[in-house]
């Protein structure tokens, strides 16, 4: 496998584009869902990306042009690219970001004053955390800095952040296990991950990650570990590194056992794929992948 840092990242965009439109392939009536999910038949679908590929195309580009994560750049690109397209799964806060800085509004402004000024504590920074981790797989400090970097930029709360910091290291890790650097068990990929976050509610979810041993029902996991229906980072990425923590290696049971707890499923499945696709055996990545669409050659990469 490469060291190139930046082949790396555009490999983990990938993955989080293919997770996300296989993810966004299973909303509809619920019962049809877990029926297909059951059969392992993908749903009858365009297989086009989110807002979750678009975002994470504009964090492409700055490590792409830049070199590390500039917000004044990545807030400039988000804002482009959502005017590309407004109607690719942005939720109700980001139209309103996004009209606000188009307004003229600082981003930083913007940023902070969610939630009277507490910050959003959403899962929309951890959604593109997976090509920060993997471009500096081997400086953590860089990763958790650049990670924080981008999540600023929209979600200023510290719970957004620590989980945008998880997705970032548990990419780093995978890039750190694919190339022989580290081994890593179930429990030492969560322990890993787990000790580079700061005191914080996302860092105690983890406990629960860590002690959900066998092989427990949905039901279970959705209890424990959220699926991502509160839309917050606590209540979507516990549940990805608990998918990650078993699955990782193998990139297509990775996503169907991410996407079977439904919820958020096309940004569950987008982290997932980002980080999956880094460590995965290359025979497990299935043969649909080839009609997702393709970001390198989509307008919010080449305009």
């Amino acid at each position: 496998m490469t060291t190139d840092r930046l082949f790396l990242a555009s490999k983990s965009l990938t993955g989080t584009s293919f997770g996300d439109a296989f993810g966004e392939s299973f909303f509809g009536e619920e019962s049809l869902m877990k029926r297909y999910i059951h059969q392992r038949v993908l749903p009858e679908s365009t297989l086009d990306f989110t807002d979750d590929t678009i975002m994470s195309v504009a964090v492409f580009r700055s490590l792409e042009n830049l070199g590390e994560i500039n917000q004044n750049f990545l807030a400039k690109v988000f804002t482009e690219n959502y005017y590309l397209d407004i109607n690719r799964g942005y939720g109700p806060s980001m139209h309103q970001y996004f009209r606000s800085v188009e307004n003229g509004e600082s981003w930083k402004n913007v940023s902070h004053s969610k939630f009277e000024g507490q910050g959003s504590m959403g899962n929309g920074g951890a959604m593109r955390a997976a090509a920060i981790g993997a471009y500096f797989y081997n400086d953590l400090e860089k990763v958790k800095k650049n990670a924080e970097l981008s999540c600023e930029v929209t979600h200023a709360n510290k719970e957004a952040i620590e989980g945008t910091k998880a997705i970032a290291l548990a990419s780093a890790f995978a890039v750190q296990e694919k190339l022989e650097i580290i081994q890593m068990s179930q429990q030492d990929f969560i322990h890993k991950i787990q000790d580079e976050l700061e005191d914080s509610d996302m860092k105690s979810k983890l406990n629960n990650v860590l002690y959900l041993d066998g092989k427990p029902s949905i039901e279970l996991l959705v209890k424990t570990l959220g699926n991502g229906i509160k839309m917050t980072a606590q209540d979507t990425v516990p549940l990805v590194i608990w998918m990650l923590s078993r699955y990782r290696n193998n990139f297509e049971e990775c996503l169907w056992h991410t996407v079977s707890v439904l919820g958020d499923r096309d940004t569950t499945c987008a982290m997932a794929g980002g980080v999956s696709i880094l460590c995965c055996d290359e025979n497990t990545i299935p043969y649909w992948v080839k009609d997702v669409e393709n970001w390198k050659k989509s307008k919010f990469y080449e305009h």
